[in-house]
């Protein structure tokens, strides 16, 4: 009788690096680790074509990747390219499309291109630019210079401080626990922010837009707000110090917030102008299509 459990083969080159090949009812997956020791600040540069990005801090000063090839057969999965180099503590591994890669469909045809997964474990302070055509992105635990972007998947942060720039055409992005500058575009999908970002860039062409600033949050320059279509709630500290810039194209504006200086008086408007507190740099908010809600956190 077959056995049902995966056939599992695992090869050991060198001290910084294994490989291991799992076959499966669901295709050919193989893993690949490759290991770099840095000496200072890691700065780390992810691409793969098609797959998803997970990093996380650890502890110590290793840098480990781990590369989760998968495809039908293992024809389809040896032909992806995987390029690591390391000069200083500047790291490169980039998963590169198979040449002559295409898509079929009908006739019994189907989708054979193999996909890549990277995996990465890195110390806490580093910065990274993580690059998908295809996959989803998460990052954990790291502050610094963090550049996410993907051409079609979510991006999820966690506790990551610095300067973070992230960018998807078509979908969701989740922001929790950020220290430091956001810069972030969605072509299609909602987004969510909290913590005490200091300068605020977000914009989405559809999709919801939540940002919750937490105590002592501080803007260091003005902050915008934009979504294309969807309602926009901010949740902001009684310590918080703007000048209101709010408008609708269609939906009303409500405030629970002490804004002086503007139409405050009047419960439901597309077009919000006001002091909150002591004011100073200006929040901008804009929706073409939808409500907006100013409320304490």
């Amino acid at each position: 009788m077959r056995s049902a459990l995966p056939a599992i083969v695992c090869v050991s080159a060198v001290c910084l690096s294994t490989a291991c090949v799992v076959v499966d009812s669901q295709g050919h997956i193989t893993r690949e680790e490759k290991r770099f020791r840095v000496t200072g600040t890691p700065d780390l540069r992810l691409t793969t074509f098609d797959g998803a990005i997970e990093i996380r801090a650890g502890e110590g000063r290793e840098v480990v990747v781990e590369i989760e090839k998968r495809g039908p057969s293992k024809e389809t999965v040896d032909r992806l390219q995987v390029e690591a180099t390391q000069e200083s503590n500047r790291i490169d591994v980039e998963v590169k499309r198979p040449e002559g890669d295409a898509v079929f469909f009908g006739m019994g045809r189907h989708h054979v291109s193999p996909t890549a997964k990277l995996i990465v474990t890195m110390p806490k302070h580093g910065n990274v630019v993580a690059k998908s055509g295809d996959g989803s992105i998460r990052i954990d635990a790291v502050h610094g210079r963090l550049e996410l972007r993907t051409g079609d998947g979510s991006i999820r942060a966690n506790d990551v401080g610095g300067q973070e720039i992230l960018d998807t055409h078509d979908g969701s992005v989740v922001l929790d626990g950020v220290d430091g500058d956001v810069d972030l575009t969605t072509g299609d999908g909602s987004v969510s922010v909290s913590g005490t970002p200091g300068a605020l860039r977000v914009k989405t062409g559809d999709g919801s837009i939540t940002l919750r600033a937490d105590q002592g949050t501080v803007m260091k320059e003005d902050w915008s707000v934009t979504t294309g279509d969807g309602g926009v709630t901010l949740y902001l500290p009684s310590d918080f110090a703007a000048d209101v810039d709010a408008h609708t194209g269609d939906g009303a504006i409500r405030s629970d917030l002490d804004i002086t200086g503007g139409n405050s008086d009047d419960h439901e408007r597309r077009s919000l102008r006001g002091r909150l507190g002591s004011g100073g740099k200006t929040l901008k908010i804009r929706t073409s299509d939808g409500a907006i809600r100013l409320k304490a956190s």
